[in-house]
């Protein structure tokens, strides 16, 4: 291997643990002593995370909470922030971006013609302890936020919003989500008591064009003007999936597909009669899906997949419940055709036992993406809630915004029986952090009541890590009474991506070195 080649991987090695978007790996070249080594995980440098604008209601109340677990192997600088997403960037102004302000306000500090950079709404103090911001009202804007240095590893920040009354009441909740060029929303709707928005949001100096793409039960729906869609720079744009088509379609799988730059992407989902939630994305088509944390009060389930492929799906339908994998009756197995939108209505089925849905190929396996719409409660008292297929939990996982009650993790291990590490942070006004650790059994579901930090003050956060054992998928869910309406949200547990693989590379990367 020759010393232009090595100096390329050693360039990509260090980038990698920069921006931990990616796992490299250099194959071994026949014949030399020089390949690169064994990756190893190192925490990432710096990240992204992008929060929609909560709602345009007036009696919105919106609580944000930023939290970073703490790391090892971190250095002691870095920070994280949060701005208004429609502010210019407070390191790169907006490339030919003149958004009408007074430009005279910068004369006092000498820099006529230059914005002031924006002003961060929310900064996190320490890694291990959360903090938290409030906005109130209709006109909250979105947020763009990033981190480096020891507060990058992790990063969580959870956007919480209760309303009082009208379309889409009660509690929503969303995790604020990185940076990406394509997403899959199976579950939303054009019918006539939904008002559904997919937000999109651009972090970068240039802006991004996207193309959003609706699928309903007979397949592709027509819509010159989803094609093509600007979203300036430093920017969120709102687009409401009804101005898109004229067809009234019950259940539809939006995908966001960006021609070019990168935008964070979720669903807001508003129902004039069983409140609303955020809808985020699926995760990545695949053949196998778990879509964990059905409260066990849930009142009606409706699972909503999509297959991207030319292949119809035949997947088996299991819930993995307290007990083990229990069939649904009725409901064994689901087609779903190719190109189109599926949804099978799966009533009340775990029926009062806590429960997770495994998804599996009967035969072939074709890549599919899927949610669920979930709701409690009955007649006028009802309210809705959306768990996306995710990710395993993996090495940690996090969810902030946790309170002494209100608050349950559904754990489930759909393979092999696992053991994993629970711990709260301290509070993020006061508390001692607290660990517990849980074997989940084979097959199975388990709602725990998280532990909670010793003197609490404030709300917390919640780390998951697998300690042993097969896979671990994970959801918490947060509920609060409005008005004898029993809202709640559910945020599922991916793996927070807090390392990055990168190789050992026999070359000196200290010329790399800033």
């Amino acid at each position: 291997m020759n010393r232009t080649t090595l100096s390329l991987i050693a360039g990509t090695t260090a980038l990698a643990a920069v921006t931990g978007f990616a796992a490299l790996s250099a194959p071994d070249a026949p014949g030399t002593d020089t390949a690169a080594k064994a990756a190893a995980q190192l925490p990432v440098e710096r990240t992204s995370l992008l929060c929609p604008a909560p709602s345009t209601s007036d009696l919105a109340e919106t609580s944000y909470t930023s939290f970073t677990p703490v790391t090892k192997g971190t250095g002691s600088g870095g920070k994280a922030e949060l701005r208004e997403a429609d502010e210019e960037s407070a390191d790169a102004p907006a490339d030919g971006a003149d958004k009408g302000k007074d430009k005279d306000k910068d004369k006092d500090d000498g820099k006529s013609g230059e914005d002031k950079p924006a002003k961060p709404v929310l900064t996190s103090e320490e890694p291990g302890k959360p903090v938290t911001g409030d906005s109130s009202g209709g006109d909250a804007p979105a947020l763009v936020g990033t981190a480096d240095g020891r507060f990058a590893p992790g990063w969580t920040v959870q956007e919480t919003t209760e309303v009082a009354a009208g379309t889409g009441r009660g509690l929503q909740g969303v995790n604020c989500t990185a940076p990406d060029t394509d997403f899959w929303f199976p579950g939303a709707s054009t019918e006539t008591d939904r008002t559904d928005y997919v937000h999109l949001t651009n972090p970068d100096d240039s802006a991004a064009v996207v193309d959003l793409e609706l699928y309903g039960k007979d397949g592709a729906l027509k819509s010159a003007v989803g094609e093509g869609i600007t979203v300036p720079p430093h920017s969120s744009e709102p687009v409401l999936l009804s101005t898109l088509t004229g067809e009234r379609q019950t259940n539809l799988t939006v995908h966001v597909n960006v021609r070019s730059g990168r935008v964070g992407a979720a669903v807001q989902a508003l129902d004039d009669k069983l409140g609303g939630d955020w809808l985020a994305a699926s995760t990545d088509p695949s053949g196998s899906l778990v879509l964990p944390g059905i409260p066990e009060d849930a009142t009606s389930v409706r699972l909503v997949a999509f297959t991207p492929g030319d292949a119809d799906a035949d997947l088996k339908v299991r819930l993995a419940s307290p007990s083990g994998p229990i069939t649904p009756a009725g409901h064994e197995t689901v087609h779903v055709k190719a190109g189109m939108t599926s949804a099978v209505d799966l009533g009340d089925v775990t029926r009062g036992e806590a429960g997770s849905l495994v998804l599996t190929p009967t035969d072939r396996s074709v890549p599919v993406v899927a949610a669920l719409r979930v709701v409690r409660g009955k007649g006028d008292k009802q309210e809705t809630a959306f768990i996306p297929a995710t990710r395993p939990v993996g090495t940690r996982a996090t969810s902030a915004d946790n309170s002494g009650k209100g608050s349950t993790l559904s754990l489930t291990a759909p393979g092999a029986a696992a053991t994993v590490k629970v711990t709260a942070s301290a509070g993020s006004e006061g508390g001692t952090p607290v660990s517990k650790t849980y074997t989940i059994k084979a097959g199975t579901t388990q709602d725990i009541e998280p532990p909670a930090p010793g003197g609490l003050k404030g709300t917390y956060a919640l780390t998951v890590e697998t300690v042993s054992g097969g896979p671990v998928y994970g959801a918490r869910t947060l509920t609060a009474s409005e008005g004898g309406v029993p809202a709640f949200t559910v945020q599922t547990l991916p793996d927070d991506r807090g390392t990055v693989a990168v190789p050992e590379a026999d070359e000196d990367l200290s010329v790399l070195q800033r």
